[in-house]
């Protein structure tokens, strides 16, 4: 048993490590310093197990942190949360300067004692509030806003003051502010992101900073990264470019990352990536805060990239996890392609075979939502995947990324060749049915998707043509599903699989209302934005949300706490799978494909633990040995926001 404050054995199992060490110091002859015991011990750690030490061996005094790279040198994260730690920055935090720094800061949390301790007297008014009043202070304050954008600047401004009120108001309250700090708001925040911008939330990477780039990285004040998100702004949700104003997205990103599975805040860094901007209206702006030129594009462009991830590496180590979000389509896949075997990369838009990547073959965090959706609606629709016939609307990084996700599943389960569980699945461009007769003309990551058959220009009548089970959007226009479209796909099904995936809500391909109203209630329906529960006929439908967010935190966590070097496929298969279990009776009954949010630290767990375990049994994980509970550890590794006491 491990104690909780301090890590060490209970019931004399660390005496008992400790009498092997110093038995093998003798036999070496070697004087062992205190980091190389360390190591020896994770070294002796298949004879411990052998000779019958039974307690994993991650608990014999490990002072790293998560996925073994990060010092807690202060015990705070070893600390029980009523145990009192202190409130380290370079030095001990005190009087204004702690009420200005955003990890320690408490408000009128800070109790009497500290207040003393800490030199606060007159600081502050004289009463103390718990976090739990001040939480629901500022939930009554939150919805006081009628604008969504309001709520989106105030729960920044929060998280710039108190940390750990902005992660525990967004915990407790996951359905209701996800939408504030991720998409849909996230998007016009995006747009507006010059008018609102306060003060920096990330590191800002432009071309002026070519070659110091590792000077840069070296400014950010937290030492110990592990998870970066980077975005150069071209192609923001379905809204375009938006140039240095996609800083919205790495920080929505990386809050989710903390709120939703358990990552530290400190370990998280977003990143903006600015080459320009194509935006003709930002340029002209003069609220703009990017560089006001045209986008960088050839060598210019992959040069500056190269030194970043040459950078990012040489500066936080080889299993930092960078994940790609809202690049370019032509960009997208060449950096995936590039990197994917010298780096731990992520896309949450992408997954697709790579002529490079043919061992470690790029993730993404939306096909594995989408697909961990289809897997949960065969206990509705019945049959499984192979049974089922796919048609998308939209050919770009995310609805090949899906598609790819799924032939790949489906060849998995029933042993079929790629090449053939692909032909289960057609793709709709702005030009038509991908068929064969295109092929020629087609950008690369469409050509595995050109199938023998008539070219067919309007998506109703492809519907028609396939006569598809399953309809869905990657097209980030709305509108698409028109009521023609969607009652073509109700005559040929019972219950017909129709996912509007394109984000923000203004460019999903069909609302709720309309799935339902034309479908007369019988379609098994979700969006990648949310949509409020729709009557009809008196009955009340909820409907799905295809959201990325169930997986890429979860996903993210085990590949940090086993420390996985590198990406591959069976990693975000077995998150889809762990995210599909997750699903209820009761929420099949409800009409969900997808469990509910307030139970996303859980589900973010079991997905952790999942991948995790795949990253073991492909030998791809470096944290060893391997705890022999996964779904525990992944959650004695989550970051909790309560407050701690302060001596």
């Amino acid at each position: 048993m491990v104690g909780a404050a301090t890590g060490k054995r209970e019931g004399g199992g660390g005496d008992r490590t400790s009498h092997l060490v110093c038995w093998w110091r003798k036999a070496l002859g070697v004087l062992v310093s205190r980091r190389g015991e360390r190591k020896l011990r994770v070294q002796m750690g298949s004879t411990l197990e052998q000779i019958g030490c039974d307690d994993p061996l991650l608990d014999i005094d490990d002072k790293a942190g998560v996925g073994g790279g990060v010092e807690d040198a202060y015990g705070e994260d070893r600390a029980t949360e009523d145990q009192p730690f202190t409130p380290w920055t370079v030095s001990v935090a005190s009087g204004y300067t702690l009420l200005r720094d955003p990890h320690h800061n408490k408000g009128l949390a800070f109790t009497e004692k500290e207040r003393d301790a800490h030199y606060l007297r007159g600081l502050l008014p004289p009463i103390c509030l718990s976090q739990e009043v001040q939480e629901k202070r500022m939930m009554h304050n939150l919805r006081q806003y009628k604008v969504p954008l309001q709520r989106y600047m105030a729960m920044m401004d929060l998280q710039e003051r108190n940390e750990r009120l902005f992660y525990k108001l967004l915990i407790d309250n996951v359905e209701e502010l996800l939408p504030v700090v991720y998409t849909p708001t996230v998007g016009e925040a995006c747009q507006k992101y010059g008018s609102i911008f306060r003060r920096p939330q990330g590191l800002y990477i432009s071309l002026k900073e070519k070659g110091k780039i590792l000077e840069v990285l070296k400014n950010w004040p937290e030492k110990s990264v592990q998870v970066i998100v980077v975005t150069d702004g071209e192609r923001i949700l379905g809204l375009g470019d938006l140039g240095c104003q996609g800083m919205g997205i790495p920080v929505g990103k990386l809050s989710l990352y903390t709120a939703l599975g358990g990552v530290r805040p400190s370990l998280c860094l977003p990143i903006t990536i600015d080459v320009g901007t194509n935006n003709e209206q930002l340029l002209k702006d003069e609220f703009y805060i990017g560089l006001r030129q045209r986008r960088a594009r050839g060598q210019e462009y992959a040069e500056l990239l190269d030194e970043f991830m040459s950078a990012v590496k040489q500066n936080y180590g080889e299993k930092i996890l960078i994940q790609f979000e809202d690049f370019a389509n032509h960009n997208a896949f060449e950096l995936l392609e590039r990197y994917c075997t010298t780096h731990l990369v992520f896309n949450d838009d992408i997954q697709r075979r790579s002529l490079i990547c043919e061992l470690y073959r790029l993730s993404q965090g939306t096909a594995s939502v989408v697909l961990a959706g289809l897997i949960a609606a065969l206990k509705v629709v019945g049959g499984t995947l192979a049974d089922h016939t796919f048609l998308f609307l939209g050919a770009g990084e995310a609805g090949t990324g899906i598609a790819e996700l799924i032939a790949l599943e489906i060849s998995k389960k029933t042993k079929a060749p790629l090449e053939e569980t692909r032909k289960k699945i057609w793709l709709v461009d702005s030009k038509g049915l991908i068929v064969n007769s295109r092929k020629e003309s087609l950008q690369h990551f469409k050509k595995p998707w050109a199938h023998e058959h008539e070219p067919v220009k309007e998506l109703a009548d492809a519907v028609k043509a396939i006569k598809p089970t399953v309809l869905i959007g990657t097209s980030g226009v709305g509108k698409t599903f028109t009521k023609d479209v969607v009652e073509a796909m109700a005559s040929l099904n019972e219950k017909p699989l129709i996912l509007a995936l394109s984000n923000p809500t203004s460019q999903a391909e069909c609302t709720a209302e309309e799935a339902y109203t034309w479908t007369e209630g019988r379609t098994i329906f979700a969006s990648g934005s949310p949509f409020d529960p729709v009557e009809y006929n008196g009955n009340v439908f909820t409907p799905g949300q295809a959201n990325n967010a169930y997986i890429f935190p979860g996903f993210g966590l085990g590949l940090i706490m086993s420390g996985t070097i590198r990406v591959h496929d069976d990693l975000l298969l077995a998150a889809s799978e762990a995210l599909a279990a997750q699903v209820t009776e009761e929420n099949y009954a409800a009409g969900l494909i997808y469990p509910p949010f307030t139970n996303i630290r859980k589900i973010s767990a079991n997905i952790a633990a999942n991948v995790a375990s795949k990253a073991y049994e492909l030998g791809l994980a470096s944290r060893l040995p391997r705890p022999r509970d996964l779904v525990k550890y992944a959650e004695s590794c989550m970051y909790t926001p309560i407050y701690r006491s302060y001596r």
